[in-house]
């Protein structure tokens, strides 16, 4: 059956009071799963891995993967721009209005090619410049978390249908524990700066992770902190920080305010930023 668009036709189809950002998510989720063949038929063979002009590595993966989400999107919200990375990386990084879709089609491709399974497909919405919808998809690991209104994760496998939401199960942040905070910290991007940050909390336990699941771990209360110092594009962050926000977490920006999109004037870049589990552990 064909995937309706859950926009209302007035007064406007964008406004954040006719999204129904649960179904938007259903959509995205449908997608990325179905991405996922692509992506998983590369893994199992030759990726065929290059650079980018800004040296970061691309393989078929994310070239295929993009093709059959932006495809699908065209299709199914035609109404909707679109920035996805790969596009971006030949010239394309311009969208028009406040609400539009942020792709990643494999967030992690230094994991990819390491083979560790943890790269991600990322699919976002954003509405006057916050995530309001996304989903994160792990198609190695067979994990799905979805954040709209609320979040939720559950397990299926790449080109399969989605579970019924009776086998979904919905995640929250917990409370800063006081025993000591659980930080995640990007496996293929460590700096001194944030080095520095995670010295000067109480940190009990440090986990290393790839990709978007660090948003993840967050967001189901496997982890307090993800703090990110180096650069990262929007594409890379708004799957994960719609399903972090829907599970009651916060993404701020070096002046402590909430992480914003649409940063066109500075070419869709991130500054720095720390993902909390518990707002009120962050002085927000």
């Amino acid at each position: 059956m064909p995937i309706e668009a859950p926009l209302a036709k007035s007064p406007s189809p964008y406004s954040r009071q006719t999204l129904d950002r649960d179904a938007i998510a259903e959509i995205f989720a449908e997608i990325a799963v179905e991405a996922a063949v692509a992506v998983m038929e590369v893994y199992a063979s030759d990726s065929h891995a290059r650079r980018k002009p800004d040296k970061s590595p691309v393989c078929d993966a994310d070239e295929n993967a993009e093709a059959i989400i932006l495809e699908r999107l065209a299709a199914v919200l035609p109404d909707l721009p679109v920035l996805a990375e790969e596009a971006a990386a030949h010239g394309k990084k311009t969208v028009s209005g406040s609400t539009f879709i942020l792709v990643d089609p494999v967030d992690g491709t230094r994991e990819f090619l390491s083979h560790n399974g943890e790269f991600t497909i990322n699919i976002g919405l954003i509405v006057e410049g916050e995530p309001l919808a996304g989903v994160v998809y792990a198609p190695a690991l067979g994990r799905l978390w979805l954040g709209g209104a609320k979040a939720t994760c559950c397990v299926v496998a790449p080109g399969a249908p989605l579970p019924p939401l009776c086998e979904r199960r919905e995640i929250h942040v917990r409370p800063a524990p006081r025993q000591g905070l659980t930080a995640v910290a990007s496996r293929s991007h460590s700096d001194a700066e944030t080095e520095a940050f995670l010295a000067d909390l109480p940190i009990r336990e440090r986990r290393a992770a790839g990709s978007s699941l660090k948003f993840c771990a967050v967001a189901e209360g496997e982890a307090d902190i993800y703090p990110r110092f180096g650069q990262t594009m929007e594409w890379d962050t708004a799957a994960g920080d719609a399903v972090l926000r829907a599970a009651g977490g916060i993404v701020l920006d070096r002046e402590r305010r909430p992480l914003r999109y649409g940063k066109a004037g500075a070419q869709f870049r991130n500054g720095p930023f720390v993902a909390w589990g518990d707002p009120p552990a962050s002085g927000y």
